[in-house]
């Protein structure tokens, strides 16, 4: 799969087919977040992965929303060290965002969960280091649904010059 096609063809998947996803494919997957940008070359992250039923559970009830986790074979975790980057949320999230197209490119599904509802008993359950900051779970699995969404136009989105002026040519 080509990259613009994966970029166009990604979707949130919230049901999974119960199949596991293999070693090797969750290590490509992690080494795609291991090589997104990040400033200065901070490498900030750090993927958390875990499979076991009762895990996945008790770290699904940690979230206000993603209860969808735990019915996902795997979950991965990801944080980041704010002390190692002037931008270690925007280097997270772009980590996550390598790890979900890789996903998709293998034929796997993702959705990004937000934290915050309870970020410190995940990091307990997980053995996180007080000082790391969550940018989010992934569920990952095979999907069981194929969701469909439509996008915004481009024309109404991406000006040209100022606010306002299409970056497309009128029709």
């Amino acid at each position: 799969m080509e990259v613009l096609e994966a970029i166009e063809t990604r979707r949130s998947i919230r049901r999974y087919q119960p199949d596991p996803v293999s070693h090797d494919l969750l290590v490509k997957i992690l080494e795609a977040g291991r090589w997104a940008p990040s400033a200065s070359n901070s490498q900030p992250w750090s993927f958390v992965v875990f499979t076991d039923p009762e895990v996945k559970r008790r770290i699904t009830r940690c979230f206000l929303y993603g209860w969808f986790l735990d019915e996902a074979p795997v979950g991965i975790v990801v944080s980041v060290d704010p002390g190692l980057s002037s931008c270690p949320i925007q280097d997270g999230s772009l980590a996550v965002q390598n790890m979900m197209l890789a996903a998709h490119a293998l034929d796997l599904g993702t959705c990004w969960i937000n934290p915050g509802l309870n970020d410190e008993e995940v990091k307990v359950i997980l053995n996180i280091p007080r000082e790391q900051r969550l940018i989010c779970a992934l569920s990952l699995g095979y999907p069981a649904e194929t969701p469909s969404k439509l996008r915004k136009r481009l024309g109404d989105i991406a000006f040209s010059g100022r606010w306002g002026d299409s970056i497309l040519p009128a029709k």
